[in-house]
């Protein structure tokens, strides 16, 4: 009886966080420097006319809506299967140096190759943020030990440090470059449009799909390797898996709204207190939780300095920073 008035909690826990989405999106539609009514939005989807209004809120805000939902639920999904693998409640995507990859990449490309718009930023960061990943999981698991959460960690912390390096190195050269990929690396999903997102959006579906597939072996995976291995698991293919997923989900979503920071740290911190460490319900609610709070975040940004508009990266940074200053303060009282 207990099992299952848990699992009815946890039901009525997505419900209300999947019309939370529902709701966020909608306002994500309506809300901003344009004032737009419900009734203004319905007939922009059943009676187009070619109006301002109406062209805002089909090829402005729903792209922007929809993005901000596929990048948050992307960034907090990665950010739970990174934090298991490696067993560490700091880690994020970035911890494989994918931010700092896909950055080096975009401004690479635009000062030797002088290539602009946002289309090509979107396959060039992915591209970045993917050959990143790929290359610190393999300096990861070198050495006769194989792959373990510490030399991950370091290894990460190693390329994004060079990456970032790099990065700064050419900006400081190049000065039109600076100018081109600022507000990029700020994190934005601002003037993002719909084909952006449909470019990339196959890689995070597969993702998900995969995150989905793999939860009851994270739950084995989480008790420690060699449990895992003693009930049959295949720890390194299950390893590489995971390390799959986080290059298409913190990959693509990076491609599409740059480097944005916090929500792969704390939505699964939050989502674990909330709905506990079963990755059967953890992962699909810190996706949707992570949605919410992007789109939260994005709203909020609109309507700071208007008519002006903040990075939605700053506006996560500003909302995740106590957050993780409370993670990490906790995690070193305990050691």
């Amino acid at each position: 009886m207990t099992d299952i008035r848990e699992s009815i909690r946890k039901l009525m826990l997505v419900m209300v966080v999947t019309f939370l989405l529902l709701l966020f999106i909608g306002l994500s539609i309506l809300l901003g420097y344009t004032d737009t009514s419900i009734k203004l939005a319905y007939e922009a989807f059943t009676s187009f006319d070619g109006s301002n209004e109406h062209l805002i809120i089909k090829t402005v805000r729903l792209p922007r809506a929809l993005v901000a939902a596929c990048v948050g639920a992307s960034l907090a999904i990665a950010g739970v299967y990174m934090q298991t693998l490696t067993k560490n409640p700091l880690a994020s995507p970035g911890i494989l140096g994918i931010n700092a990859g896909a950055s080096f990449a975009v401004v690479l490309t635009i000062t030797y190759f002088e290539v602009t718009g946002l289309q090509v930023f979107t396959w060039v960061s992915f591209i970045g943020a993917a050959v990143a990943a790929a290359t610190v999981y393999f300096i990861g698991g070198m050495g006769s030990q194989g792959l373990t959460p510490m030399k991950l960690t370091l290894a990460g912390a190693a390329m994004t440090a060079l990456f970032s390096s790099f990065t700064q190195g050419l900006l400081v050269t190049n000065e039109a470059a600076l100018n081109e990929v600022l507000f990029w690396l700020s994190g934005s999903v601002q003037g993002r449009k719909l084909d952006v997102l449909i470019s990339v959006f196959p890689y995070l579906a597969i993702g998900w799909l995969l995150a989905l597939v793999l939860t009851p072996a994270m739950n084995v995976i989480a008790m420690g390797d060699d449990v895992a291995r003693g009930l049959g698991v295949k720890v390194g293919f299950l390893k590489l898996s995971v390390g799959l997923i986080v290059i298409l989900l913190a990959g693509g979503a990076v491609a599409v709204a740059g480097p944005i920071g916090f929500i792969g740290i704390v939505i699964p911190h939050i989502a674990r207190r909330m709905i506990g460490t079963d990755h059967r319900w953890l992962v699909p609610f810190s996706g949707l939780l992570g949605a919410v709070l992007l789109l939260a975040a994005d709203i909020g940004a609109r309507y700071i300095v208007m008519p002006q508009e903040v990075p939605v990266g700053v506006m996560t940074a500003f909302i995740g920073t106590p957050y993780f200053i409370y993670i990490a303060r906790k995690g070193f009282n305990k050691g």
